[in-house]
């Protein structure tokens, strides 16, 4: 059975961090991306930052600058260090991870999201 395992999410004032994490079993093989989503109440899920097998980045313009992705392949874990946080970045943070394999093909998943909160 497929696991993402996010941890990381709070309460934390403006201007402050965060580091999430996303701990899967899915194989490191099978990983093409890996990424962080994130849903506030009323919004659409938006994909805020993105990570290649190959370790190119990929941002949303609302968090360039602040956010940064990054993965350990040999922990099968993505991380998402947030930086100079506004309360706007308020949200449900999903961990995504997105494989091929040739028994299931082409897989796209998400974690079960971790609340950051951005409060004074």
């Amino acid at each position: 059975q497929v696991q993402l395992v996010e941890s990381g999410g709070g309460l934390v004032q403006p201007g402050g961090s965060l580091r999430l994490s996303c701990a899967t079993s899915i194989s490191i093989a099978s990983i093409y991306l890996m990424g962080w989503g994130r849903q506030a109440p009323g919004k659409q899920r938006e994909l805020v930052a993105t990570i290649t097998r190959g370790g190119s980045t990929n941002y949303a313009d609302a968090v360039k600058g602040r956010f940064t992705i990054s993965r350990d392949n040999a922990k099968n874990t993505v991380y998402l260090q947030m930086n100079s946080l506004k309360p706007e970045d308020t949200a449900v943070y999903y961990c995504n991870i997105r494989s091929t394999d040739v028994l299931t093909g082409t897989n796209n998943y998400w974690g079960q999201g971790t609340q950051v909160t951005v409060s004074s």
